[in-house]
């Protein structure tokens, strides 16, 4: 009997079960071998859908099909059969323990590959995976085994399975050769599920499109090329009329030493260059050449911001010249929550909607830290599946000292993880390192990890601005902080001024604005954050650019948003206080190629900030303000410079000594931190054992599900929502609610990534309300109206967008 696994939407064309399972085999394979697994992934591939060999789901898909309203989703599991298959023949019959600890870690992959990895150990002294596998009963799986046998026959399969044994036993043995902990084992269960996501998925939109089988690209002619292109670039700038300036001479030459590391073999380093040293070109001299010489997959730029990826990816677009080889990842336009609320989708839209989802298959990602985490921690199988992506990659994180504090355990882990396993390098880009092997759970980086020699002279040629410190212990309202950039504005240009919150932002925007309209005609007033599209800001910081480059008087009040990554210069900076790490980047966008004297970037304190709601903020400015008060009485001690690498490094750890406890992400709900879970999860086996009176029957301890359930690497995790920017943006809304089909939907949702605005929970309710957001995509995606939407500001959510001029 021949089992259905798909049946092709447009012209009912049958894939078998056998057909399916060998071709996800096939690419579980081709992914695991990059980290050592290619028989355990394969092993997790040729059973996933055992579960589909039975007349129960075989009724279920013919009747979704020809009847969808007759069936509910998930009527009939077939994903429990190949983890009992497993779990029953390799765990129950066997005694030692590499047996059982490999059919746990294949057994859980199966079970869970449409709603994520259970829980060996969960709350309440409870065994999840065993109350699946051991105690759920199922039937029809004594006549699923006997189909799938008559495929392959049981000898093939204990081969199989000695296979993937003995690549368990070499990877535990090189966790603890790597000086390792158990998360490291986690997250080579968690790449081998990965695997199978992706291959399965892969697989499935392949067959619906009617597509050549085809897992991944040789990427080394890309390259060969792309290197070759940047190093002509490289040689134009070279020639330029001021290739001779003392910075660009500088930045020559740390571009030619990034080349030179390019050689070392696939290690973690750091580029610590300093702000406007050119890095992102640096950076790629490095990338593009390591990954030609060493065969790499792809090359990945993890940034902290979304605001930031636009700029970057533009930049090296304009070098290569192959737009289509550059993916930007922004954001998750619909939720991977409602996704994985399904076990099998067969209402056609949404399953199409599944299958476009992107899964980083080009040579050049451009992606966010937050995007990044998710991968390795993220809630659901859509943030999974790209995990295996992440292996033999160069990955570029760019102001790595942006790392949420409670994800440093889990973020080492992960880099510590994909140096050992995933024969990937990594290269940490900022000019202010934060201190990650000064940490309990530290980062494994290289010997002589730094890239730029001489780092303590580079920072004193590459000098630009004086920080001075203007802070009071009373704090600058929004009129004194305006009749401040009123006195600068009489002997400079331009200012940018820097708040903290958004509100703040808004208030001295306001004022300023009525202000100025009174007595400064012909100044320029521009204000950016996070609640104008990345469209809207793109198009603001390009008329910023062009203010500044016609010598205007310009005036920018800005969220943190532009200290990252923005090319852009001001003759004089204004920041509220905040982390050192965040000054420096700000200095980053004062006189930053040098051209003028020395200039100034002014710390204060704005009064009006609340920053009760942004801890990692408010305890950075306290720490800030601690080395100001020393720098006052010591100067010598940080080399009279308050952006020395001495003083970047006391910062650092005394920020990371005051919250050494959360650095493993700790759940007050919980009262336990991911990190542990993850790993020995100590509290919740003993607290199992304390109820039962034994040890649980089982080898593997995570909480996988536990864990992803509380992870967010943004508290209070935002919802993207399309908003109305311009009519490119409201075309797309109208054509998210047609026919479209698999391929024409991925492309149109990476189209909408640049009119997305992520929003807060309370935000979320106060529109929903006012009745100013409306569904598309049958209701996986939100849509703003244009009455909230506005020119200066950006999402309003009083409601009353007006397109005013946002000049005076």
């Amino acid at each position: 009997m021949e089992y259905i696994a798909h049946i092709r939407s447009r012209d009912g064309k049958i894939q078998t079960v056998s057909e399916h399972s060998e071709a996800v085999r096939a690419g579980c394979e081709h992914f695991g071998v990059k980290a050592g697994v290619p028989h355990l992934a394969g092993l997790s591939g040729i059973l996933h859908d055992l579960g589909k060999r039975t007349p129960a789901f075989q009724r279920y898909i013919q009747q979704a099909v020809s009847n969808p309203g007759s069936v509910r989703r998930g009527d009939v599991d077939h994903s429990t059969a190949g983890g009992k298959l497993v779990f029953e023949r390799y765990h129950q019959r066997r005694r030692n323990w590499e047996d059982r600890f490999t059919a746990e870690w294949i057994g859980n992959c199966i079970i869970s590959h449409h709603q994520g990895l259970r829980d060996f150990i969960g709350p309440e002294g409870r065994l999840p995976f065993l109350e699946r596998v051991r105690d759920k009963q199922l039937e029809g799986l004594e006549e699923a085994a006997a189909s799938f046998f008559s495929d392959r026959s049981e000898d093939w399969l204990d081969a199989y399975f000695e296979k993937a044994k003995t690549e368990m036993q070499h990877a535990i043995e090189q966790i603890q050769r790597c000086g390792l902990d158990s998360n490291a084992s986690s997250l080579l269960l968690k790449y081998i599920f990965s695997c199978l996501i992706d291959a399965d998925r892969t697989d499935t939109r392949q067959f619906e499109e009617n597509e050549e089988s085809r897992w991944e690209e040789d990427r080394s002619a890309f390259f060969a090329r792309s290197y070759d292109k940047l190093l002509e670039a490289v040689t134009a700038m070279e020639q330029a009329e001021d290739a001779g300036h003392p910075i660009n001479v500088l930045r020559r030459k740390m571009s030619q030493q990034c080349d030179k590391a390019a050689d070392r073999p696939s290690d973690i380093y750091t580029l610590s260059i300093p702000t406007g040293g050119g890095k992102t070109l640096s950076s790629l001299r490095y990338a593009l050449k390591h990954a030609k010489t060493s065969g790499k997959d792809r090359i990945i730029y993890v940034v902290p911001f979304t605001t930031i990826i636009e700029q970057n990816a533009q930049d090296i677009r304009d070098i290569l010249q192959e737009d289509d080889m550059i993916l930007e990842h922004h954001s998750n336009i619909v939720d991977a929550r409602r996704e994985d609320e399904v076990s099998e989708e067969y209402d056609i839209r949404r399953k199409n909607l599944r299958l476009a989802r992107d899964n980083w298959d080009r040579p050049i990602i451009f992606t966010t830290m937050v995007q990044f985490l998710n991968a390795c921690y993220g809630l659901g199988t859509r943030n999974a599946r790209r995990m295996h992506r992440l292996a033999n990659a160069v990955i570029i994180f760019d102001e790595v000292q942006a790392v949420p504090p409670k994800c440093v355990s889990l973020f080492n882990a992960a880099l510590n993880f994909l140096k050992s396993f995933g024969r990937s390098s990594m290269l940490l880009c900022t000019a202010t390192q934060p201190a990650l092997d000064f940490v309990r759970h530290h980062l494994h980086i290289a010997e002589q990890a730094e890239i730029i020699s001489n780092l303590s002279e580079v920072g004193e040629d590459f000098k630009r601005v004086e920080v001075v410190d203007r802070v009071t212990a009373r704090g600058w309202n929004s009129q004194e902080i305006a009749a401040f950039i009123g006195e600068r504005l009489r002997e400079l240009d331009s200012t940018l001024v820097i708040l903290n919150t958004k509100s703040a932002v808004r208030k001295l925007y306001k004022y300023l604005k009525e202000e100025l309209v009174r007595e400064e005609s012909g100044v320029r007033l521009f204000h950016l954050s996070t609640s104008m599209c990345a469209a809207h800001r793109k198009a603001v910081l390009a008329e910023i650019k062009e203010a500044l480059r016609q010598q205007e008087k310009v005036i920018c009040i800005s969220t943190q948003l532009i200290e990252a990554g923005v090319n852009i210069s001001f003759d004089c900076v204004i920041r509220s206080l905040a982390g050192l790490d965040s000054i420096a980047q700000a200095a980053g966008r004062c006189n930053r190629h040098g051209k003028d004297p020395l200039r100034h970037v002014y710390i204060i304190r704005a009064s009006e900030e609340r920053l009760t709601s942004l801890p990692d903020i408010r305890i950075g400015a306290e720490k800030t303000a601690l080395l100001l008060a020393d720098f006052r009485n010591h100067p010598e001690r940080y080399a009279h410079n308050l952006l020395s690498p001495a003083a970047i490094q006391s910062y650092f750890q005394s920020y990371y000594s005051h919250i050494k406890t959360e650095l493993d992400y700790y759940v007050p709900k919980l009262d336990l931190n991911l990190y542990d879970l993850l790993g020995t999860n100590k509290k919740l086996f003993q607290h199992y054992k304390n109820k039962q009176g034994q040890s649980p029957q089982i080898h593997n301890r995570a909480a996988f599900a536990t864990a992803e359930q509380h992870f967010e690497v943004i508290a209070n995790a935002a919802t993207s929502v399309i908003v109305p920017y311009n009519e490119e943006a409201r075309q797309i809304m109208i054509e998210l609610n047609g026919e479209l089909e698999i391929q024409s939907l991925g492309e149109l949702l990476r189209r909408a990534q640049p009119y997305t605005v992520n929003l807060y929970n309370q935000d979320l309710k106060q529109l929903e309300r006012s009745g100013e957001l409306y569904p598309v995509l049958n209701g996986n995606v939100l849509a703003l109206r244009e009455t909230a939407y506005r020119e200066e500001f950006g999402v309003d959510t009083a409601g009353e967008g007006v397109w005013d001029a946002a000049i005076i």
